[in-house]
This record gives C-alpha cells, structure tokens and sequence, in this order.
C-alpha cells in the first residue's frame, strides 16, 4: 500500500510495470528528416502523463534538419556512435558526444542532431517532459564555420 494512491483493483499487475521490448518500438511519431525516431513510452501507448521515451538512430555521416521541441525539455543519451549537435538561432554553436554520454536540450533551443562518423550509426535514447511529440521543423540554414563549446557541465568545469 502506497501512502498516497490507493492500490487498484488488479493489485498493479497490469497498471504497474510494464516492459516494451525493444521491437516493438512505433515509429509512428513525429519526424524530422534525416533521423528515425521510435516511441516506447507515451500517452497513448502506456498512459504516461508526465514523459516520452524512445529511441533515435541517424545514419553515418547524416545530419537532421534544424527543428526545437517547444516547451519540452529533451535528455539525449548517447549509446553508440558520435554525436555533434548544432544549436542556436543560426545554429552556431556546436559540441560532440560519445557513448556514454548525456546530452540536455531546453525548451525552443533551435537544434540540429549530426551523426560525427562516416561509418557508424548514431544510436540514442530519447526522453522528454512531456508524454505529447512535440516537433517544430524549422527552415534554418547552418552556419558555415560553427562555434566550438567545451561539452562540460556547469560542476564539472576544468
């Protein structure tokens, strides 16, 4: 028993854990050229009311068309492969990420997602704060000659 919701009916057996196999991920969400995205956790699959959850893959050497998630927050977290990411109003500032890595988007950041190598697929898990696909395709053209940042957090300064 649980101090603030009362256990259902079936005892949680089918309203509690639940696992989605890794292929039975739906493809059909929202998408943005040059990526495949994949839900396995959101509204309407799972009931979840608070965040989605998937995967991303990009081919080698592909990069996404520049797009934001709106008020959504976005937690990429890299499990195989290099990611570069562009941001920013002319998508002007770039970092790369590897294996192992996680990656945090704002709300309305404009952002593009590049797989950095020529010969290997860029896999991630995806989650957002909100259990809706929110993607925003924008026209934005990328800066030539991106501004390199550090891809270190706040607490983690050298």
């Amino acid at each position: 028993m649980t101090d603030t919701v009362p256990t259902p009916p079936d005892g949680w057996k089918h309203t509690g854990v639940r696992v989605v196999p890794g292929d039975q991920l739906d493809d059909s969400t929202p998408q943005t050229p040059g990526m495949h995205r994949a839900a396995a956790i959101d509204r309407a699959r799972m009931g979840a009311q608070k965040l989605w959850a998937g995967t991303v893959h990009i081919h080698a050497n592909a990069k996404t068309g520049a797009h934001h998630h709106g008020p959504l927050e976005s937690v990429i977290y890299v499990v195989s492969g290099r990611a570069r990411m562009r941001w920013g109003e002319a998508l002007e500032f770039t970092a790369e990420a590897g294996p192992g890595d996680f990656i945090y988007v704002p709300p309305y950041v404009p952002h593009q997602e590049i797989n950095a190598s020529t010969d290997e697929t860029l896999s991630c898990v995806l989650v957002r704060s909100d259990s809706e696909a929110v993607v925003v395709n924008l026209e934005i053209e990328p800066a030539e000659k991106p501004e390199g940042v550090a891809w270190i957090d706040p607490i983690h300064k050298t």
